[in-house]
């Protein structure tokens, strides 16, 4: 059996539940090849998936003496809102680990697996690594990169249309892939979107097409302050980040009152500061960012290179003249272009689901 492609699973299954941690899975196995306890990582705060394992295994009445764990991330070593992982697994007298990848972040980085070795336990690293990176992409970036992995969502039909002259954009795309978008949506620790997009469609931006646990935190580009107190996207019970170039004033205070957190980041033009915007967003504990923007903030945020990977779903349709993905410079000479690698093409209903990332952008 494939123990470790077992543990991917269970990571999986807390795609969208463990933000800011990363999604880990864990399976004991006894010494006559049985599994014995299966966990993954609980809510933030919460326990870690060697933990649910070793709990799992106790609840079941089985001896966790001499077994091996298999595991997608290097085990804890220091004390975050919970215990070390590793320290769990050698009270439960395990005999091995088995470890997909290590854990980049600073206060782990090996530790994890030193102090199981100094504890007289096997461990073997690799098996399964290129799934549990892929799977916490956004948790590596924050922790090597300091800032969040970025992904730009949109819809649009086959010649590029993602609205109508006068912005109508419902629907380009079909059921499933708005049902997907929403997936994506859940996973990702936050959402953001331009005030642009607030003031023309008044969006929730939360998640409703899939079961999850969890809304994601909500990020709202708006220069001058000028979402109304009674915009959708506060009814959803999620953090609210509104970034901002205004000054103090009666507006911030009425929106700090509902519950909102403005954070002035201007530049020198007057405008949100983006680069510093997503850094701070990095500070905050924000894996994957999820951005749903309009077709001005896309480019802008193309424009500076914060766009990690575009995940956009192609229409079976032609529209002609209509708004584009992304309000680009004009390019004198094709070498100018954005360029990008195809990481996936998947078919949903009657559309396309392209998942491309910036060249090199993951290589980290």
């Amino acid at each position: 059996m494939d123990y470790i492609n077992t543990a991917l699973d269970l990571a999986h299954e807390a795609l969208y539940r463990t933000s800011p941690n990363p999604r880990v899975g864990c399976v004991l196995v006894d010494k006559d090849g049985a599994i014995i306890g299966k966990g993954s990582t609980q809510r933030a705060g919460e326990a870690h998936a060697e933990v649910m394992a070793l709990r799992d295994a106790a609840q079941q009445g089985h001896s966790t003496q001499g077994a091996t764990a298999y595991v997608t991330l290097e085990p804890c070593s220091h004390h975050g809102r919970t215990g070390p992982c590793c320290d769990a697994l050698i009270q439960a007298g395990v005999a091995k680990v088995v470890a997909s990848i290590a854990d980049p972040n600073p206060a782990v980085a090996g530790n994890g697996f030193a102090r199981l070795r100094a504890a007289g336990i096997a461990v073997e690293v690799s098996p399964g690594a290129e799934a549990s990176r892929e799977l916490n992409l956004g948790f590596f970036s924050r922790m090597i990169r300091k800032r969040p992995w970025v992904r730009m969502k949109a819809a649009a039909s086959l010649d590029g249309v993602t609205a109508l002259p006068n912005g109508t954009s419902q629907w380009i795309t079909g059921p499933a892939a708005r049902a997907d978008g929403h997936a994506w949506r859940a996973r990702a620790c936050a959402v953001l979107t331009g005030i642009g997009t607030v003031l023309a469609d008044n969006p929730r931006l939360d998640v409703r097409d899939v079961p999850t646990e969890r809304q994601p935190t909500l990020i709202l580009v708006d220069s001058a302050l000028e979402v109304p107190l009674s915009a959708q996207l506060f009814a959803a019970k999620r953090p609210v980040y509104i970034y901002t170039a205004a000054a103090h004033g009666e507006k911030r205070g009425a929106l700090e009152a509902q519950g909102a957190t403005v954070i002035s980041r201007p530049n020198k033009a007057g405008k949100v500061d983006l680069a510093a915007m997503v850094q701070d967003l990095g500070r905050r504990d924000i894996n994957e960012l999820h951005v749903e923007a309009g077709y001005k903030l896309n480019g802008s945020l193309l424009r500076e290179g914060l766009v990690d990977e575009l995940l956009v779903y192609l229409a079976p349709k032609l529209i002609g003249e209509g708004l584009g993905l992304a309000q680009m410079n004009p390019m004198t000479a094709l070498s100018e272009a954005h360029a990008l690698s195809f990481h996936s093409v998947d078919r949903l209903g009657d559309d396309l689901r392209i998942l491309a990332r910036v060249q090199g952008r993951d290589r980290f």
